[in-house]
């Protein structure tokens, strides 16, 4: 059987190398013709660990190969996968125009029965509607399944979520359309959640909704430890031992980025105002991760008297670590804050790349963090690289100006640093400054793990 997948981005190059690693032979396509050079030459547009090795073993194999020509591709092939971008329109609701693209394409030069199975994050009710799409865009009557099977696939991880599922999801009216997507994924032990479409978009932003509502739960809570005098982490470290709650994304920081988050919790909210009905946990989680960022800075201003003509290093522009995404990273909403406050930045990121959008008389990148470092007023961390948390700061602090930290990620140990001489920090972690320190990342290491 061949695969195609359309739309080459994150989601569509995983979904082919890992069709391909399980034996299929595969078809990718985009309209962006440099990332298809670009993959077809065995480069990947975005970095994603394990992947690259991926691409270059089933590309030497042939297992995937990469094509302009659609035409060609949807009639070679028997199973289409549709993995476009479903970007956030500024009333935030999710843009279907590249998912209807596809669909019309599929349509209009399918020449035999297809199944069409939706990999993007789409709307309730976007089955129906690309089922429409095809059919309307057909010549002449052929028939067609349209399945819908989200991904959830976590960014720097990707690669062991695709071949450990905690289960694949798929939707359909039809059950040997199901089966048949059931048999692509053979060799991957998991649940399988046969469902209605309808039941499957909605379990997608559903999960991505609570986890954000998890992650802005425990920062607005952080916001009432800094003014008791409680260290957050010690509070999540109690709750996450109950079981019913469980210990992952309870990281108090700076908010959550990337993706899928900020995008999915936008569409969510606005399909439930376009049923008539309210969100309001989901809308106060996207409003504390709204401002997640100012209330940083408001709480770290004071520390080194005014942001105003202050240089300030940044460590980490991508929105975690082990990715290059800066799609919605709160580190350049910190910058822009920053530039707001009128400080200079000076940044450091061990992949990402800051956008030519910032004046370069004020934002400047380095190449090693002792180069953002040097001569700084405070360093804030804004993602949660392992080389920062493994940094030699008794030696770095004779770069700095002043040895001030802001942790934006609590994945530091302010008692350690305060020891070398630092100010240290963080958020909700501040109760050392009222009490004695009660840190719990000595004693659990497995909160300094990012799980966004």
């Amino acid at each position: 059987m061949k695969i195609l997948i359309m739309g080459l981005g994150y989601v569509g190059a995983t979904t082919g190398l890992v069709f391909a690693d399980l034996g299929w032979n595969v078809i990718g396509y985009d309209p962006n013709e440099e990332r298809l050079s670009a993959l077809a030459r065995g480069s990947l547009p975005f970095y994603e660990p394990g992947l690259s090795d991926k691409l270059k073993e089933h590309g030497e194999t042939g297992r995937i190969r990469f094509t302009s020509d659609l035409q060609k591709a949807i009639s070679e092939c028997e199973t289409i996968f549709i993995c476009v971008g479903t970007p956030a329109k500024e009333d935030g609701s999710a843009d279907l125009q590249y998912i209807e693209q596809a669909a019309v394409s599929i349509g209009r030069y399918m020449q035999d029965d297809k199944l069409v199975v939706i990999k993007s994050t789409v709307p309730v009710g976007t089955n129906e509607k690309v089922a429409a799409w095809i059919a309307g865009a057909q010549p002449s009557n052929i028939s067609f399944d349209v399945v819908s099977n989200p991904e959830f696939l976590r960014e720097g991880r990707a690669l062991y979520d695709a071949f450990h599922p905690e289960r694949i999801v798929i939707g359909s009216h039809q059950p040997e359309a199901a089966r048949k997507v059931q048999r692509l994924y053979k060799g991957i032990s998991c649940p399988m959640v046969l469902c209605s479409p309808r039941t499957a978009e909605l379990i997608k932003y559903a999960s991505n909704a609570y986890l954000a509502v998890k992650i802005s739960y425990i920062n607005e809570l952080a916001r009432l430890c800094d003014r008791i005098g409680v260290d957050v982490r010690d509070v999540a470290a109690g709750m996450g031992l109950d079981s019913r709650i469980g210990r992952r994304f309870l990281h108090a920081g700076i908010g959550f980025g990337g993706s899928c988050f900020p995008k999915d919790i936008q569409a969510l909210i606005h399909e439930a105002h376009r049923h008539g009905t309210k969100l309001t946990i989901v809308e106060q989680a996207h409003e504390v991760n709204r401002t997640q960022v100012r209330y940083a800075i408001d709480l770290w201003e004071p520390a080194i008297g005014g942001f105003e003509n202050k240089t300030v290093a940044v460590l980490g522009l991508s929105f975690k670590k082990d990715t290059d995404d800066l799609r919605e990273s709160p580190s350049l909403a910190i910058i822009d804050e920053l530039l707001r406050r009128h400080a200079y930045v000076q940044a450091h990121d061990p992949l990402a790349r800051l956008p030519e959008i910032y004046p370069r008389t004020r934002v400047k990148q380095f190449e090693t963090m002792e180069g953002a470092l040097y001569d700084a007023d405070a360093v804030i961390i804004a993602a949660d690289w392992d080389q920062y948390a493994g940094a030699d700061w008794a030696k770095l602090k004779a770069k700095m100006h002043r040895p001030i930290i802001f942790d934006g990620k609590n994945m530091l140990s302010g008692r350690r640093l305060r020891e070398l001489g630092y100010e240290y920090w963080g958020i909700g972690t501040n109760a050392e400054s009222i009490g004695p320190d009660v840190s719990c990342s000595e004693h659990h290491p497995e909160r300094m793990n990012s799980q966004v």
